[in-house]
């Protein structure tokens, strides 16, 4: 396990200042008493042992396709399943 999180924070820290987005293992995120799928895209800011840091990042719900997260957001890396820099941030595309 630790050896696939050291070869992601590898892949990740060249993606360092460029758009990511990334789906996390939950089903579903609260945060600030709104439920979401745990669907992000922001820049790449920081890439830590065992996190990533995404600023500005934008949460994609369904009622706000758009909604920036008003503080950078740190994500584990143990909960990454997917991410992609094929997907620009401004980019809608359906959620149900």
């Amino acid at each position: 396990m630790e050896q696939i999180e050291e070869n992601l924070q590898g892949k990740l820290e060249l993606l360092k200042g460029e758009e990511l987005l990334v789906i996390t293992k939950a089903t579903q995120l609260n945060l600030l008493g709104q439920v979401f799928r745990p669907i992000f895209s922001g820049t790449v800011s920081d890439v830590q042992l065992g996190h990533i840091t995404l600023t500005p990042v934008i949460i994609k719900m369904v009622n706000a396709p758009f909604y920036r997260f008003p503080f950078p957001l740190s994500i584990p890396l143990e909960q990454i399943v997917s991410y992609s820099t094929d997907v620009p941030s401004d980019m809608a595309f359906p959620l149900t």
